[in-house]
């Protein structure tokens, strides 16, 4: 896991999910009953916990029916909201007694897999948070 790198006395805080709509199997493809499928995402959030951006690994080549598992995590991910990422400063006074002496809101990405399967003959779609994750 890659973060901001943090001055002395710097912490961070937030960056966790609030609201996280899964995303739907494409209808187009229901009729399939497709092996799983999974969908790597990187999601940018912006300074106020809203996904401004979803990159997606290899869209550019895909073929046409990865495109709709694509499209369906972007439609769903864009709608993902997070606690923001807040970085603040906090310092000591003369008596060791500590203070918050300034914060800032901070843009950060996560890295998520999507996964699209059936189960007891239903689809079902999920996700899990990436390794490779960055503040």
């Amino acid at each position: 896991m890659q973060h901001y790198p943090l001055a002395l006395g710097e912490i961070t805080t937030g960056a966790t999910p609030r609201t996280q709509p899964m995303p739907i199997y494409p209808p187009a493809l229901l009729q399939g009953r497709l092996a799983p499928q999974e969908v790597a995402a990187r999601l940018i959030v912006d300074t106020e916990g809203k996904v401004s951006e979803v990159l997606i690994e290899g869209e550019d080549q895909a073929a046409p029916q990865q495109r709709q598992f694509d499209e369906a995590v972007r439609a769903a991910a864009m709608q993902w909201t997070f606690e923001p990422l807040r970085v603040s400063q906090w310092a000591a006074d003369a008596n060791g007694n500590t203070h918050d002496v300034g914060s800032q809101a901070r843009a950060f990405s996560l890295e998520y897999v999507f996964r699209f399967a059936w189960k007891d003959g239903k689809p079902v779609t999920g996700a899990r948070a990436s390794a490779a994750t960055e503040h």
